[in-house]
């Protein structure tokens, strides 16, 4: 017998030593796989408002790396760096990870023929794992631009989980 379900969520770690810089490029790199992963499982989808929820998710996602770029470079006193997140901390190019600690690729097997409420109940998941992430690490800053920045990240995943169980709720509702 084998256990099946989604990828584990939960299992990303920034040690406690990471500095802002460090933690900018981590959250960077995770939201650019989450995007990933939205932008992908539109393909597996045929709601209509899951898909518009899903597109905005997907570009939620494209604002939060803005938001982490521009805070970056803030914080590092650059006004551009083309090698982020490559120049704040060492990473090799390959697998894409997203909130939770998720491969992409990983997640998109699993999601490939599931139900829009499982592939919804399993971004529910992800997104309480960030919005949590994004609290922690706003409480770790000690830089007032740093802790504000996760903090207007984690009011945004909050937004993100309101719009998520609303279509849960909905999807599950009998027709």
């Amino acid at each position: 017998m084998v256990a099946a379900g989604p990828p584990n969520a939960g299992i990303a770690y920034f040690p406690p030593e990471s500095k802002p810089l460090e933690l900018s490029a981590l959250a960077w790199l995770i939201e650019n796989g989450t995007g990933k992963f939205y932008r992908d499982i539109l393909l597996n989808l045929k709601d209509l408002e899951a898909v518009k929820i899903f597109q905005d998710l997907a570009g939620a996602e494209e604002r939060h790396k803005e938001t982490l770029f521009k805070g970056y470079l803030a914080l590092s006193g650059k006004s551009e760096d083309p090698k982020f997140p490559g120049s704040a901390i060492s990473y090799q190019a390959g697998a894409d990870y997203m909130e939770g600690g998720v491969e992409v690729k990983k997640a998109l097997e699993w999601a490939n023929g599931k139900k829009p409420e499982e592939i919804v109940e399993y971004s529910l998941s992800l997104e309480i794992h960030s919005y949590d992430l994004h609290l922690k690490m706003e409480q770790r800053m000690k830089d007032p631009r740093s802790k504000g920045m996760f903090a207007t990240l984690a009011e945004e995943e909050k937004g993100h989980l309101n719009r998520l169980q609303e279509l849960f709720v909905r999807l599950m509702i009998p027709k």
